[in-house]
């Protein structure tokens, strides 16, 4: 456990929760930096904007930032094979390391953090170039994730010091910003973990979803959506729950080799125009059967996008009673069936398409068995 809990009933000494503004960037540990930035440039339409490496002194990494609205990845490679990012590449292959959170004061937020029972990975400390300067801090989470706190107020440079412009442009596909990121931990511990959220970063319990609610004739789970009520960072935690065979979150256990980001889910508003690009590209996506769209009864009454583009696209549709939500998801980014991303458009909804829970499920376990993990 990656925290200590506070005795809330004798919480007079705890700090407020840390303050927090929105998502500012995701860091991903990679074998190959510079390859998986051509790959999010050509496959995804993200523009590469700058670089980190021995050529602007950085001497253990390779780093590339890749954005898009205002969705900002980076992408980490190590330099050598005995540094901690090779150690994290060796055991989880290419995977998220931080979830970083921006804040206007990255010294309080780590402080209030660690009052109120993370573990902290990073005092606050001062990064600064000719561009100014960024503060950042940061605490553990589960697995070997961490969210940073960056505060950059003061600094007009790209990205962070340590970084030179590096200007690619991939073109685009319309997505716009990180909707939520997804994390996955070992059975019996998502309730910890939601209270981890709770506890620590203040979020509230947003949504809940038992193993009634995700589950096929063979597998099931749990998921619990966090959500900071102020900046609406979103980050709904999933555990395997007992079924005939391994569930999907098993298997992304067993293969990243501990609890870890499952997804990153990318908003788009034109969801059809977004899926079309990237299939184009070159992005492999899951596929629900046909029989979904015949099941779908009301829930793709009154949408505004053309009906017969969306199957033919096999964009998920879900209802809620505030409106709708358009969905799909892509294959696993490497040879590992770990990290994915979600492509996601709402029209009003503020759900994560349990209506389409079963379908996207026996999509993935169609390909779990492909590889003989079912």
């Amino acid at each position: 456990m990656a925290w200590r809990s506070i005795d809330w009933n004798s919480r007079t000494a705890v700090a407020e929760a840390p303050v927090l503004t929105g998502t500012d960037h995701v860091e991903l540990y990679v074998g190959n930096a510079r390859q998986a930035a051509y790959h999010c440039q050509h496959a995804f339409g993200f523009d590469v904007i700058a670089y980190s490496g021995p050529e602007t002194g950085v001497r253990d990494r390779a780093s590339y930032v890749l954005e898009q609205g205002s969705v900002r990845l980076v992408l980490t490679a190590p330099m050598g094979p005995d540094s901690a990012i090779a150690e994290h590449v060796r055991r989880h292959g290419d995977g998220v390391r931080s979830v970083s959170l921006a804040t206007n004061n990255a010294d309080s937020a780590y402080e209030a953090a660690v009052a109120r029972g993370a573990r902290g990975v990073e005092e606050p400390h001062t990064l600064e170039d000719e561009h100014g300067i960024i503060r950042v801090s940061a605490i553990a989470t589960f697995g070997d994730t961490i969210h940073r706190f960056i505060e950059r107020n003061e600094y007009a440079g790209v990205h962070m010091p340590g970084f030179r412009p590096d200007r690619r442009a991939g073109g685009g596909v319309g997505l716009r910003f990180i909707d939520h990121t997804v994390g996955n931990v070992e059975m019996g511990s998502m309730h910890d973990w939601v209270g981890f959220y709770a506890e620590v970063l203040g979020f509230n319990v947003f949504q809940e979803f038992g193993d009634d609610d995700i589950a096929t004739q063979y597998s099931a789970l749990r998921s619990t959506v966090t959500r900071d009520p102020v900046s609406k960072i979103t980050m709904p935690i999933n555990e395997p729950a007992a079924g005939l065979k391994a569930s999907q979150i098993q298997e992304y256990l067993d293969f990243y080799r501990g609890s870890g980001i499952q997804h990153i889910a990318l908003h788009t508003d034109d969801i059809i125009t977004t899926v079309a690009a990237m299939r184009e590209r070159g992005v492999e996506f899951l596929d629900a059967p046909m029989s979904y769209y015949d099941a779908l009864g009301t829930r793709a009454d009154g949408i505004d996008e053309d009906f017969d583009q969306l199957r033919h696209l096999n964009v998920l549709i879900d209802r809620d009673d505030d409106g709708y939500l358009l969905q799909l998801f892509t294959r696993a980014i490497g040879d590992r069936p770990t990290l994915f991303f979600e492509v996601i458009q709402r029209k009003g909804s503020l759900g994560f398409g349990k209506g389409n829970f079963k379908a996207l499920f026996e999509a993935i376990e169609h390909e779990q068995a492909e590889r003989g993990n079912l």
